[in-house]
């Protein structure tokens, strides 16, 4: 399934404004990329509905300011059975964004398969939203000069 075009709007939505209990946002994947599970809380975020976004690929909330770099680590980390941590910024089915600090790991079947992959987030502070806003600027920059080349 094809990911939607999203209007951009540069308006953050807040983790605690959605989630008052402070659960965390829970999410599965299999080997693709492609939704199997998602919890309340990560429907209520991202602003879908519960049958929304099984099926799909999880880039669905994928930001465009985030780096392509980051997505390359975060899948050859888990690719390689390891757990990645990163934070994020995700874009809302009604075009707002979002940050999460994100932890993946592998799921792995009784003989040590990969079988697919799942995704606890939660909240970040104001100050880590700037630092990683200018981190991801900036690499966003560079990858942009080197597409150029």
């Amino acid at each position: 399934m094809k990911k939607p075009k999203v209007e951009i709007i540069d308006e953050e939505v807040r983790f605690e404004d959605v989630n008052s209990s402070g659960r965390p946002v829970v999410s599965q994947t299999d080997l693709k990329g492609i939704i199997t599970y998602t919890n309340s809380v990560f429907r209520a975020l991202s602003g879908y509905e519960k049958g929304e976004m099984v099926g799909r690929s999880h880039n669905i909330v994928r930001h465009p300011d985030m780096p392509k770099s980051v997505f390359k680590d975060m899948w050859d980390t888990i690719q390689r059975g390891e757990t990645w941590k990163g934070v994020v910024k995700n874009l809302r089915k009604d075009g707002r964004y979002y940050w999460v600090e994100a932890v993946i790991t592998p799921i792995f079947d009784d003989d040590g398969n990969i079988i697919g992959y799942s995704s606890a987030r939660k909240s970040v502070s104001d100050d880590t939203k700037a630092f990683y806003e200018a981190k991801y600027k900036e690499m966003r920059e560079k990858e942009l000069q080197k597409e150029k080349k």
